[in-house]
């Protein structure tokens, strides 16, 4: 089992666990004290827990329609039906939609109880789980509305992945090629469980240093900008990584538009994403008129078309990007 402290301002830390079975770590890492425990899962999530106190399971739909203001609604009532208290905790149990809703119905209920997130994919243990991100949609966009909440401990369970569908094991794929240009030049010498670790690692150093999202954290977005725009402007046979790789070739390409890198340095992107069997182009129907205004309503766009963009001192956010360079680079992805 490897264990990291993810370390936070103000010297706060919590413990990431990683390895086959971690799960079973529950009751190890909750916080002291707590008597009960809801645990907020989906039905197609085969994984169990025992707290070792008394617990309750509250489902949420299956998929990316969980992730709505109704559902933090409903568990909320839920939660004061059973009567929680805020000397109790949450426990997220499954992916990224759980994740992101569990920790924002703890965000959100009572102002705030502690949550632990046992990740059961890819992009959840290196990912969505970690670092205090909370949100649902909006039918205008993906993650509009959430909260910060750090989690107080994470369990990455990596035998649940043995288990876990192809495409979502493609979708985690997809973050961890983004991993290998923050830093994780190291991440195809590793084993699988190390590598995860790894990115964890990289992620974590990341927040630690901008926890609330106000400078260097959008650098985890490279590749997002377009893979956001990807997901909300149509009803593609797509994973969320799938969608990232599909960014990252883009981003590199803008990346080379802009010669802050060149056509080598493309080339290693598109070795990565090739490496983990993702896609590098647009899907077919793809809209560029639908892409250009999705990626002007994305979160970082706070000065003009904004990206995450790789150069010479590696990743960093680019504001007030060109909308004919933007919408011509996107010939380079179809």
């Amino acid at each position: 089992m490897i264990r990291l402290e993810v370390a936070l301002p103000e010297g706060r830390s919590y413990p990431v666990l990683v390895g086959p079975q971690a799960a079973e770590e529950l009751a190890s890492v909750l916080p002291s004290g707590v008597q009960r425990v809801a645990v907020v899962t989906q039905s197609d999530i085969p994984v169990a827990v025992d707290p070792g106190v008394d617990h309750r399971i509250f489902p949420i739909p299956n998929g990316e329609t969980a992730k709505t203001l109704s559902t933090i609604e409903e568990l909320c009532r839920a939660f004061a039906a059973w009567g929680l208290t805020r000397g109790d905790a949450v426990v997220g149990v499954g992916g990224g939609v759980v994740t992101d809703v569990a920790g924002f119905a703890a965000a959100s209920y009572h102002r705030g109880l502690p949550v632990v997130h046992v990740a059961t994919t890819l992009l959840a243990q290196i990912d969505a789980a970690i670092g205090g991100k909370t949100g649902v949609n909006l039918p205008e966009g993906k993650n509009l509305v959430g909260a910060f909440w750090q989690p107080a401990a994470v369990l990455c369970d990596t035998s649940t992945l043995d288990t876990l569908p192809a495409r979502e094991m493609r979708c985690g794929l997809g973050e961890m090629a983004k991993y290998h240009f923050l830093g994780g030049d190291d991440l195809a010498d590793l084993a699988f469980d190390q590598r995860v670790a790894r990115c964890v690692e990289i992620k974590a150093g990341i927040v630690a240093d901008d926890e609330r999202d106000a400078g260097r954290r959008a650098v985890l977005n490279y590749g997002h900008t377009l893979g956001h725009a990807i997901e909300s402007t149509g009803h593609y046979d797509l994973r969320h990584g799938e969608a990232v790789a599909i960014g990252l070739i883009y981003a590199a390409e803008l990346g080379r538009a802009l010669e802050r890198i060149d056509s080598d340095r493309v080339a290693v992107h598109r070795k990565i994403v090739d490496g983990y069997g993702l896609p590098g182009s647009l899907p077919e129907g793809a809209q560029t008129d639908d892409l250009m205004a999705a990626m002007a309503r994305d979160k970082k766009a706070v000065d003009g078309l904004t990206f995450a963009l790789d150069g010479p001192t590696g990743i960093e956010v680019v504001a007030s990007i060109d909308p004919g360079l933007v919408r011509d680079t996107l010939e380079a992805v179809r």
